[in-house]
């Protein structure tokens, strides 16, 4: 379906339903119009204030479209071109004027003050985003996006011929799968060759990011880039060293429980080491979990799920397949990994991944339909800021959902299958948590040093997997391609210091896990009403309004750690 014609979630007030949202000067004039309102009283400051919300919505719906577009099929140099003109033009136009109305908003606050506890974020947000604002930043900031468009279509042009046909590197993981150790080999070093071959380009994206960064960082009177991004991130719950408190705690409690994973697999497999093509296929030699044939038949199943866990859910799923809102297949042209989108002003979820028959397809599914339901459960909300949460939570969402879908997989598997299918989640769930403290460690350096060299940051880069984990795994002759696995990590590139979120929020959705063996009617309403609250409390709120804590010290790892240990063996 045409994104530009979903249907209209509330008719437009204040922005012409002709206006075109792409040309700089209609939307700097809308904004304008903003700036210069009389505002004589807290009623037309809040009206003010949800026209203001309006045109973000319809502006934010327009550029989504576009990235939408050009990530689903980076190869097309028109759509390229488009959402290049805009991310150029529009986002530099507006946010000095975005500046403006912060200030505009703030004073009018202290002549006509608003309920304290409703606007207790939103105030908060707006004068963090005061405090960041430097216009000398704002092209900084474009050229950064312009570079995340670039690692954006290098990575989608990837392909290998293998086995007689061009492939993705999506489409290439499937070999990994397979109960041929030789047929995985061949496949897993087709693709490494195939991503040193833009090792150096990539390097090169990223060197231009961060000196861009570290000069941004600077400009708007930090010491460092990474005080600045928390801040900019409204990481108001907590700092740089509980993160690395993070660290410290995986290094202790996961990375154990990990290597214990890792040698029953090798053990399983009866081999001298492990290598990286034997961390995905059955320890046992079962053939790959194949759950589906292709896109049509993953909805079909997937919306069963929904139907059996939630019938709001099985409806809203239903409704966005029917939009159009869901592309899933993996194809040459298409960017890499999956995401979820808010068309903020239709208040739609789009899903984008790219699945090519797997299990992880399955979970990648349910992880972003999690994302999706959270858009909705918030949807009736008139501010469009307090539609998003934070991403701590947001990731609770999504993580939670796959372990709670998880519980109706037998719409794809049998017993044993269901069994082998939710032994492997909980085992990638300790991997992940092992990965996200190696990925942050690895991001803290990175910023802590910002005149480090490419030789010392691959060293850092192999200290850091080493101590997570990477030890585990027998990397003879392959130095090279483990030197630059962080190249695969998205974020590192586009979202800087957005990856710790997985790791917070897995101890979240494993909290919801807990819940639901408890329980599993009281966990689904506690976990629907944190959703439905948006982004409109505090994060630690919005976590005890599931029912779970905001807390990745030890004293909440250790209990999950031992009973996602407990389960596992019960599975093995």
């Amino acid at each position: 379906m045409d994104l530009t014609q979903l249907p209209i979630y509330k008719k437009r007030v204040f922005v012409p339903e002709n206006a075109d949202l792409t040309d700089v000067s209609t939307v700097v004039g809308l904004y304008e119009k903003l700036e210069a309102r009389s505002i004589t009283s807290a009623l037309e400051l809040e009206q003010w204030l949800l026209e203001r919300s309006e045109l973000d919505a319809a502006l934010s719906q327009a550029g989504s479209i576009l990235y939408i577009r050009m990530t689903c099929q980076t190869d097309d140099p028109k759509i390229a071109g488009e959402y290049t003109k805009f991310v150029e033009s529009i986002p530099p136009a507006v946010k000095p004027v975005n500046d403006r109305l912060n200030h505009k908003y703030v004073s009018a606050c202290e002549r006509y003050p608003l309920d304290a506890k409703r606007y207790q974020v939103y105030d908060h947000a707006v004068k963090t985003d005061i405090e960041l604002f430097c216009e000398e930043n704002v092209p900084l900031q474009t050229k950064v996006d312009l570079y995340a468009q670039e690692y954006q279509t290098l990575c989608g042009a990837m392909t290998v011929m293998f086995d007689g046909k061009e492939q993705t590197m999506p489409q290439m993981g499937k070999y990994l799968l397979e109960t041929n150790r030789s047929l995985r080999e061949r496949a897993w070093r087709a693709s490494a060759e195939r991503r040193l071959k833009d090792k150096d380009k990539l390097e090169e994206i990223f060197e231009a990011m961060f000196e861009l960064r570290n000069r941004i960082g600077h400009i708007a009177g930090f010491s460092n880039f990474t005080d600045y991004q928390f801040k900019a991130y409204h990481r108001f719950d907590y700092t740089p060293r509980d993160c690395k408190k993070y660290h410290e705690t995986v290094e202790k409690l996961i990375v154990p429980l990990n290597g214990k994973i890792l040698s029953k697999r090798r053990e399983q497999m009866k081999l001298k080491s492990l290598r990286p093509w034997d961390t995905s296929v059955d320890a046992l030699g079962e053939k790959p979990l194949l759950p589906f044939k292709d896109a049509q038949e993953l909805i079909k199943r997937t919306g069963s799920i929904f139907n059996k866990l939630d019938p709001d859910f099985g409806i809203q799923f239903q409704e966005m397949n029917s939009l159009g809102l869901l592309d899933l297949a993996s194809r040459k042209g298409k960017a890499p990994g999956g995401y979820q989108n808010t068309l903020s002003e239709a208040r739609k979820p789009f899903i984008f991944m790219n699945a090519v028959g797997i299990d992880d397809d399955v979970r990648t599914l349910l992880h972003e339909a999690g994302h999706a339901f959270h858009a909705i459960s918030s949807s009736d909300e008139p501010i469009v800021d307090y539609r998003h949460a934070p991403m701590e939570f947001c990731e609770v969402a999504s993580m939670a959902m796959e372990l709670l879908g998880g519980r109706h997989l037998n719409e794809f598997y049998n017993p044993a299958d269901l069994k082998r299918s939710n032994r492997e989640h909980l085992e990638g769930i300790i991997q992940t948590l092992a990965w996200v403290a190696n990925i942050d460690a690895f991001q803290h350096w990175l910023y802590e040093h910002p005149d480090h060299s490419a030789d010392e940051r691959r060293q850092a880069w192999a200290g850091f997997y080493e101590q997570f984990g990477g030890k585990f795994i027998d990397w003879s002759d392959l130095t090279e391609v483990k030197n630059y696995l962080w190249h695969r990590q998205l974020h590192i590139f586009e979202v800087p210091f957005y990856y710790i979120e997985y790791g917070i929020a897995q101890l979240g959705a494993l909290q919801v896990w807990l819940n639901a063996q408890r329980n599993p009617k009281k966990a689904l309403a506690d976990y629907k009403r944190g959703l439905a609250l948006g982004g409109s409390r505090p994060v630690v709120e919005l976590y005890q309004a599931a029912g779970i804590s905001f807390d990745f010290s030890e004293n909440i790892i250790k209990p999950l750690v031992e009973a996602v240990g407990q389960e596992w063996e019960k599975l093995i």
